[in-house]
C-alpha cells in the first residue's frame, strides 16, 4: 500500500520532490507548491500593475496554468524559473489585451499632490507616497524593461536567471536592464527624487 506524506512532511520537500509527487498522484504537493510561491507571484504581478487586483487575477491564473501544464516541464528544479514566466506572459497578455497601461501618469500623480516641478526634494514625500511614485514610473517604461527591472531590483535574481525566465540571451536581458534604469533616472531626476530613497518608500 502507497504512503502518502501528510503536510508537514510535503513542506519539508524540495520543489522537484513535490513536483513528483504530484506526478505520482498526489494532489497535495500542488498545494504547497502554491503556498509556497503565491507569494512571489503575487508581489511580481503587483509590481507589474501597481494594481492589488490585478495581481491577485495574475497570481490565481498562474497556478491554474500551472496546475494543468506541470506535466510539460522537463526540469523540476527549475519551477520557480517556470511559474515566474508564466506569470510574466499572462501579465503581457493582460496589457496587449487591454491596450493601455494600467495607472494615471506620474505626472499627473504628483501635480494633484500639488508638488512643485522645481526642486522637489524628496524629504517631503511620505514613504507611502514614494513607493506609489516608483509604482507608476515603472509603469512608464516599455513592458520588458520593466520586467526585468522587477526581476532584478526587487525579486534578486541574477541576469543568467532572468535570462533562463524569459527565455533570452544573458545580453539582451542585461541590455534592458540598462534602458529601464536609465529611463527610470530621468524619471526621477526630472522631479529631483533621489533613486535610494524611492527603494527606501518601498514595502
Amino acid at each position: 500500500m502507497k504512503t502518502v506524506p501528510d503536510q508537514d512532511t510535503y513542506k519539508q520537500m524540495n520543489d522537484a520532490d513535490l513536483i513528483d509527487q504530484f506526478h505520482n498522484g498526489n494532489a497535495d504537493a500542488f498545494d504547497v507548491l502554491m503556498e509556497r510561491w503565491q507569494k512571489p507571484v503575487h508581489r511580481f504581478a503587483y509590481r507589474y500593475f501597481a494594481d492589488r487586483d490585478d495581481a491577485a487575477e495574475i497570481t490565481q491564473k498562474t497556478f491554474i496554468k500551472a496546475y494543468h501544464n506541470l506535466k510539460t516541464l522537463n526540469q523540476a528544479d527549475k519551477f520557480g524559473s517556470w511559474i515566474y514566466r508564466i506569470a510574466n506572459n499572462l501579465c503581457i497578455d493582460e496589457m496587449r489585451r487591454n491596450g493601455r497601461r494600467k495607472s494615471t501618469s506620474l505626472e499627473n500623480w504628483l501635480d494633484k499632490k500639488e508638488m512643485s516641478t522645481a526642486r522637489t526634494p524628496a524629504t517631503r514625500l511620505e514613504r507611502g507616497e514614494l513607493g506609489e511614485i516608483m509604482q507608476k514610473a515603472l509603469l512608464t517604461i516599455p513592458d520588458e524593461q520593466r520586467t526585468v527591472v522587477i526581476l532584478k531590483e526587487y525579486e534578486g535574481f541574477k541576469f543568467r536567471e532572468i535570462a533562463d525566465i524569459l527565455q533570452e540571451p544573458e545580453n539582451t536581458v542585461k541590455s534592458r536592464m540598462y534602458y529601464g534604469l536609465k529611463a527610470l533616472r530621468n524619471i526621477f531626476e526630472k522631479w529631483n527624487i533621489e533613486k535610494e530613497a524611492l527603494y527606501d518608500g518601498q514595502e
